[in-house]
């Protein structure tokens, strides 16, 4: 956004920003103002995405925004992060984050506005680059949400935070953060407020959860080897392909008797790659799996089970050790569940119901997909964290996928495409209600 533009949109909705919310309508009212404004900068944001670690553009334009507005910005934080301070008098310390990168997808919404940018990816392949997953709506709100509490600032006290934070598609934006020490060169949050959007939620709805909200999530490689010959002399082998078949099997264990039910857990194989020809028994079979669970005692008995059973079957199929399986947990790519503080939850609830209406507020189910945002949570300083979900879904949309029971493009679909406006507005109103409510309730 321009000077000229801001300074013009500010003149706006100061006419909206005296007196305290009264109700609900004055600050809608002042963010449907700078809705035109918010909008072009979804767009501009959804045009041009970038992939993890290469946050570069998106990073500028998050930080010009925020110095625009006042804030003290420091840029290239963990990366291309951005943690911008708005100082407000005495008080507590409010966090908000939202996420920058795009994901890998060749967009095929058919918009007018769709993204065209292809790149390189970290193996050197080009592929095309899409706001898949809403990264652009998160970010737009939180500018949206950065312009309503400084045009309110009279109605809260204290040290806003807001943070743009890179690469959390990969699982390493929220780490390098805290790893740099967001907690420690900045002010540690009393609160860490997020949203998301969501593709089963109707635009102008928001789904709120206490407790667990989303999962630990682990990527494991298994290494099975065997002993390679050919294809017609099968008794002179020892096949890691039927190993590698055994072992598919007997994982899928692990969630049904080995895990308690009350317990949530997934154990999927995503990829078997192995062998090279018809004829030829090979030397090595992996599999790449994805581990999903809440509970972090959960978690380690998924791997120490993998582990064990792994290793029983190529025992049991006559392998020396030195041809034991390898299990590799990619500890870089590992975040814990999202855990909603459930005293945090429950006052952003009730300040968002006070904003959109209590029928506009449901109760979202936990789902088994990941985000780093737990992590905000879980260092030493044991900060309160809380996550809510943004319906994004054209209204008429959802309603249609109810009554003719089809499934809507998904997160991550390439043909996923928010009621943008709409679902900012919401996030924006929704966002800036519980941070002031927020503010105004931390001792």
């Amino acid at each position: 956004m321009s000077n000229t533009k801001y300074a013009t949109v500010v003149a706006a909705l100061l006419t909206f920003a005296t007196g305290s919310f009264a109700s609900a309508s004055k600050l809608a009212d002042s963010v449907e103002q700078a809705m035109p404004e918010l909008n072009a900068l979804y767009l501009d944001l959804h045009k041009s995405p970038e992939l993890s670690y290469q946050e570069k553009n998106t990073s500028a334009k998050m930080a010009k925004q925020l110095q625009d507005l006042g804030f003290k910005v420091t840029d290239n934080f963990g990366g291309y992060g951005v943690v911008a301070i708005y100082e407000n008098g005495s008080g507590p310390t409010v966090m908000i984050r939202a996420d920058m990168d795009g994901l890998p997808i060749v967009e095929q919404t058919g918009k007018p506005y769709a993204s065209v940018v292809t790149t390189l990816d970290e193996h050197n392949n080009t592929v095309g680059v899409m706001h898949g997953c809403g990264h652009d709506i998160h970010m737009t709100s939180l500018i949206g949400t950065a312009q309503q509490m400084v045009l309110n600032k009279q109605q809260w006290q204290g040290t806003l935070m807001m943070v743009a934070q890179p690469a959390e598609e990969v699982g390493g934006g929220a780490k390098a953060m805290l790893k740099q020490g967001l907690y420690q060169q900045f002010s540690t949050p009393d609160a860490v407020l997020g949203l998301h959007v969501s593709a089963t939620i109707p635009a102008g709805q928001v789904g709120a959860i206490s407790g667990y909200a989303l999962a630990n999530v682990d990527s494991v490689d298994i290494h099975i080897k065997g002993k390679g010959g050919h294809g017609a002399y099968p008794h002179t082998t020892i096949d890691p392909v039927v190993l590698a078949a055994r072992t598919v099997m007997a994982l899928q264990t692990i969630p049904s008797r080995e895990v308690s039910p009350l317990e949530p857990n997934v154990v999927t194989v995503g990829s078997i790659h192995g062998g090279s020809k018809h004829n030829i028994i090979s030397n090595q079979v992996t599999l790449q799996l994805t581990l999903r669970s809440y509970n972090p005692e959960v978690r380690q008995q998924q791997i120490a089970a993998i582990k064990r059973i792994t290793k029983g079957i190529a025992i049991s199929a006559g392998l020396s050790d030195d041809l034991l399986p390898e299990v590799i947990v990619h500890d870089d790519e590992s975040i814990p569940s999202t855990y909603n503080n459930p005293e945090l939850a429950a006052k952003v609830k009730a300040s968002i119901e006070a904003e959109i209406g209590q029928n506009n507020v449901q109760v979202a189910p936990p789902v088994m997909a990941g985000e780093d945002f737990g992590l905000f949570g879980r260092t030493a300083e044991n900060v309160p964290i809380t996550l809510f979900w943004l319906g994004a879904v054209e209204p008429k949309t959802y309603q249609q996928s109810v009554e003719l029971e089809h499934t809507l493009p998904s997160l991550h679909s390439s043909q996923f495409a928010p009621d943008y406006p709409l679902t900012i507005k919401t996030g924006v109103r929704s966002m800036t209600r519980a941070a002031i409510d927020v503010f105004n309730q931390v001792k």
